[in-house]
């Protein structure tokens, strides 16, 4: 009878997440954002992941790209967290430091550990942003990630995209394909 109610979780869980097959081409995500892509990236959709879009190539739990079209002042930049967990908010006066520092707060809520290794100036979408690399070493497996993000702020908004795989073969595997997506990203209006 165990089994069975495992298995019945199972079912309606899945039934509550899809995944699209998105292939290489130029994309728009939300209203303003516009990117080209390099291969095949499964877009994940599922209830509660937040504001960004998800993209895997390897799976979830292997790599992840989030995608940040037009987050707004004061939104957060996650899923709403459980009652007394810290919020992380997207303010529209922030710095670039600032806004890796959210990307920090968040990738940590776990006890995983964040440390940035670079951070440079950078044309993001037509638009005067900022580039950078961090390392990651999850709490739950020690696993250690190599993570690049691309980010700016366009008329108060929030646009971005961040990578993240397994630091020895995903991550060398995919960086040069982020690198191209991170330079093709276009803001309109």
């Amino acid at each position: 009878m165990k089994n069975l109610g495992v298995l019945v979780l199972v079912l309606w869980l899945s039934g509550c997440v899809s995944v699209a097959k998105i292939e290489g081409a130029e994309r728009m995500v939300g209203e303003r954002l516009s990117l080209t892509i390099d291969g095949a990236w499964n877009h994940v959709q599922a209830p509660g992941m937040g504001p960004a879009q998800t993209w895997t190539m390897e799976g979830l739990a292997i790599d992840q790209l989030l995608i940040f079209s037009g987050l707004k002042d004061g939104e957060l930049i996650h899923a709403p967290p459980p009652q007394g967990q810290k919020r992380f908010a997207f303010r529209a006066t922030m710095q670039p430091d600032e806004i890796v520092g959210l990307f920090d707060g968040v990738l940590t809520r776990d006890g995983s550990t964040f440390t940035l290794v670079k951070l440079e100036p950078a044309e993001v979408g037509g638009q005067q942003g900022f580039r950078f690399e961090y390392a990651l070493v999850r709490k739950v497996d020690g696993v250690r990630l190599s993570g690049l993000g691309f980010a700016a702020v366009s008329r108060g908004e929030l646009f971005a995209v961040v990578y993240q795989a397994p630091r020895l073969v995903f991550f060398a595997r995919h960086a040069a394909r982020i690198e191209h997506i991170g330079r093709s990203l276009r803001i309109r209006g």
